[in-house]
C-alpha cells in the first residue's frame, strides 16, 4: 500500500530545525513525530510549540531506531551533516539534509555512498532555488533570452555576517571549514543551477580582515566591559560569544574565481562586515545580460544585436513577493520533499548539485589558504555522473 502521510523526525529542533512547522500538518501528507536536540531546553521549546505528544530525546539514535520515523531531516550544525546523514539512510530513513550537505568533499561522498546503498531519498536543503527571484532568472537563461551563458559574476554583501557567523561556533574552521561552502554554498549552487554547468577549476583570496583578535574565547557580549561601545556587541539572544576572539579564523573578506565545464568564466565576493545585505547576480550570454537586485525585487535583461526580436527592447521584471521563510522558499521546499518521497517527484535541488558546490567550495577554502594557486575540482563518483 503506498505511504499517504510522511512520519518526520528532526535532528536538530532549533535554528533551521524550525522548518519542522511546514512539515507539521497531523490533518495532511506529513506530520513530525519526534524530535532529537542534544540541549533539554530546545526540546522542551519543540514539545511546547507542537501541540501534540511527539517523541523526544538527546540522542539521535534512539530517534533513528523507532519505526514510525519514515524521514529524517537532518538540521544539525554543519560538522555534525556528514554523521547524521549518513546514520540516518543506514537506518533505512529518507533523509532530508540542510546545506551544506557536509563540510568535507569526502563527507559529501560518504553520504552519497551510504544514499546509494540504501534504496531510499535524499534532498538538500537548497532553498534558494525555490525562491522567486532565482527561478525568475533561471526562467529567463532556459528560454534563451540572453543566448548561451559566458560568464558570471556575484557579489554578496552578508550585512549580518557578524550576527549570522562571528558570534558563535560558525567562526571556526573546524565546524565550517570556510564560509565559502558554508554561506557560499547556496550562491555556488546558484551560479551551478543557472548555469547548468559545475565548477571544474578555482582560485581564490581572502583573509580576516574585520573579525578576530586577542579576546578569551570565553568572553560573551552581555559580560564584556566594552559592550557599550563595541560595534559588534549582541547583548541576547543565543549568539554571544565575542566576535573578536581568539579562535576565529575564518576568513571575513574573500574572492573566489571559477572556471565552469563548458568554459563558463565566474567570479565570487563574499564579504562580512559590509553595512547592508545585498546580494546581486550578474548573467552575461551571447545574446544578453541579466542582473537582479534582491532589495528591489527586481531582474533586469539587457538585450545585444543578435539579429531578432529580441534586440527590440531591454526588460525589467518585478518579482512578485511570496509568504514564508528564506522569501516563501522554506514551505515550498518542505512541500518537495513530501512531494519526492511520496510521489516519486524528482527533487529541484539534487544529491549531486549538494557534493557539487561543497566541492568548490572546499577546493577554493584550500587556493585561497594556499597562496591563491589554482585548485581542480574533485569530479564526482563514476556512478553519479
Amino acid at each position: 500500500m503506498a505511504m499517504t502521510q510522511l512520519r518526520i523526525g528532526m535532528i536538530g529542533v532549533a535554528g533551521r530545525g524550525g522548518l519542522w512547522r511546514h512539515w507539521h500538518d497531523p490533518a495532511g501528507r506529513s506530520v513530525v513525530v519526534a524530535g532529537a536536540d542534544i540541549n533539554p531546553e530546545h526540546l522542551a521549546a519543540f514539545r511546547a510549540q507542537h501541540g501534540g505528544d511527539p517523541f523526544t530525546t538527546t540522542d539521535y539514535r534512539e530517534l533513528l531506531a523507532r519505526p514510525d520515523v519514515d524521514a529524517v531531516a537532518v538540521t544539525s550544525p554543519d560538522w555534525l551533516h556528514e554523521e547524521h546523514a549518513v546514520a540516518a539512510l543506514e537506518a533505512g530513513k529518507h533523509v532530508f539534509c540542510e546545506k551544506p550537505l557536509a563540510i568535507t568533499t569526502e563527507g559529501c561522498d560518504h553520504i552519497l555512498e551510504a544514499w546509494r546503498r540504501s534504496g531510499k531519498r535524499l534532498m538538500v536543503g537548497f532553498n534558494m532555488r525555490y525562491m522567486n527571484m532565482f527561478r525568475t532568472m533561471k526562467e529567463i537563461v532556459d528560454a534563451g533570452v540572453i543566448g548561451e551563458i559566458r560568464a558570471v559574476w556575484v557579489r554578496h554583501f552578508v550585512g549580518f555576517g557578524s550576527d549570522f557567523y562571528y558570534h558563535d561556533w560558525h567562526a571556526s574552521r573546524r565546524n565550517t571549514t570556510s564560509l565559502l561552502l558554508q554561506k557560499g554554498s547556496h550562491d555556488i549552487d546558484i551560479i551551478h543551477w543557472i548555469s547548468g554547468q559545475y565548477t571544474r577549476r578555482t582560485a581564490a583570496f581572502g583573509g580576516l580582515d574585520y573579525f578576530g583578535g586577542d579576546k578569551p574565547n570565553d568572553l560573551t557580549c552581555p559580560e564584556c566591559p566594552e559592550r557599550e561601545t563595541c560595534p559588534e556587541a549582541i547583548l541576547t539572544g543565543r549568539r554571544t560569544q565575542c566576535a573578536f576572539r581568539r579562535e576565529v579564523d575564518v576568513e571575513d573578506n574573500q574572492v573566489m574565481i571559477m572556471e565552469l565545464d563548458g568554459g563558463i568564466r565566474a567570479a565570487y565576493l563574499q564579504n562580512h562586515f559590509t553595512p547592508d545585505y545585498h546580494r546581486n547576480y550578474t548573467f552575461i550570454g551571447t545574446e544578453g545580460r541579466l542582473e537582479n537586485s534582491e532589495p528591489e525585487m527586481k531582474v533586469w535583461v539587457k538585450t545585444r544585436r543578435s539579429g531578432t526580436w529580441k534586440d527590440l527592447a531591454d526588460r525589467t521584471y518585478e518579482v512578485k513577493p511570496a509568504a514564508g521563510g528564506h522569501g516563501g522558499a522554506d514551505p515550498v521546499i518542505c512541500k518537495d520533499f513530501v512531494d519526492m518521497v511520496l510521489d516519486g517527484k524528482e527533487p529541484v535541488a539534487t544529491p549531486l548539485a549538494g557534493r557539487m558546490s561543497v566541492a568548490a567550495g572546499v577546493a577554493a577554502a584550500y587556493s585561497m589558504r594556499h597562496g591563491g594557486i589554482p585548485v581542480e575540482v574533485p569530479p564526482p563518483p563514476e556512478w553519479l555522473r
